[in-house]
């Protein structure tokens, strides 16, 4: 039989303190998810059109046939959603992280030089927005390798951290700790803390990330009908996290997309869980980066057997 390999235990009963900032009960990351440009598209050779996280339902389309409405709806992520967005993030300063598929920075200069400009951090999304579980180890190692010199170049800045299209492959956590250039993957689902996993003998960081505070279930045919449903799930979220973080404080994603949080009707929802969070006063809104150095140094500082519990 072949081996059990998943960790079910986790922390369990006895979660490390993370010693957030300033005594802080919650830590906060606000994703950006710049996907648009990147996606399945006849025109960058694929066969099929995109098909995901659109306000229309794709796959109808013949092989090698352009969905010109999906295409326009992705348009309306780069061209309004992602400004507006960012511009409520400048008005309230409040840092967050770009989750960037390399090939979007090409295809949209005018967004790739302000995130170029931005104090905010870069989580590398792929090369593409494509799943890379289709992906073959050698086509995978090859697409991890050209998205991070890709953003490199563009931006002048080095990704720290690696995140794929919805899950990772089995080949994927090995490619990027052999790759050396990342500092950890949120290529996973499992917690509301970081942790350390073992990989080919290397201690590696895992911080993960969060499919329920985010903006993808406007999109589910059972996920949110509007804004005050994403508001008040999250706000929800926030207040139990804020009331545990008492004792054991923790860490939470808020994932967004320009093509669908962007809208009008939705962003107010954004603004209004941004208000919630200014009325705590231990809270940690931060970016990505920060997490993983702050975990690091948290390694260091304070080891104990929970804190470096990894697994193969």
């Amino acid at each position: 039989m072949k081996s059990f390999d998943r960790d079910l235990v986790g922390y369990g009963q006895t979660s490390p303190n993370p010693k957030w900032p300033n005594k802080s009960k919650l830590a906060i990351n606000f994703i950006v998810n710049v996907e648009e440009g990147s996606e399945y598209s006849p025109l960058l050779g694929d066969k099929k059109s995109e098909s995901g996280l659109s306000e229309v339902p794709g796959g109808r389309h013949k092989e090698n046939q352009r969905d010109l409405g999906i295409e326009s709806i992705y348009e309306y992520g780069s061209r309004v959603g992602f400004w507006r967005l960012t511009s409520l993030f400048d008005k309230y300063r409040i840092p967050h992280t770009y989750f960037v598929c390399a090939l979007t920075l090409l295809q949209n200069k005018e967004i790739c030089n302000y995130i170029k400009k931005s104090q905010n951090d870069i989580c590398c999304h792929g090369y593409r927005w494509e799943e890379h579980y289709k992906l073959t180890k050698k086509k995978e190692k090859n697409q991890i390798s050209k998205a991070f010199n890709l953003i490199q170049k563009l931006t002048n800045k080095a990704p720290r951290g690696w995140y794929c299209r919805y899950a990772p492959s089995e080949n994927t956590r090995e490619l990027i700790v052999q790759n050396g250039n990342f500092l950890y993957d949120s290529d996973a689902y499992n917690d509301d803390l970081p942790y350390w996993v073992n990989v080919n003998k290397k201690k590696h960081l895992v911080i993960p990330y969060s499919l329920d505070t985010n903006d993808v279930h406007f999109k589910l045919p059972s996920g949110f009908s509007g804004s005050n449903h994403f508001y008040e799930y999250v706000c929800d979220t926030i207040n139990y996290l804020y009331k545990e973080g008492a004792h054991k404080p923790k860490m939470l994603n808020i994932g967004l997309h320009p093509r669908l949080i962007g809208r009008p009707g939705r962003i107010v929802a954004v603004e209004k869980i941004i208000n919630h969070i200014k009325k705590l006063d231990k809270v940690w809104i931060c970016n990505r980066e920060e997490i993983a150095s702050h975990w690091v140094c948290l390694l260091y500082t304070s080891p104990s057997p929970r804190d470096q519990r990894g697994s193969g």
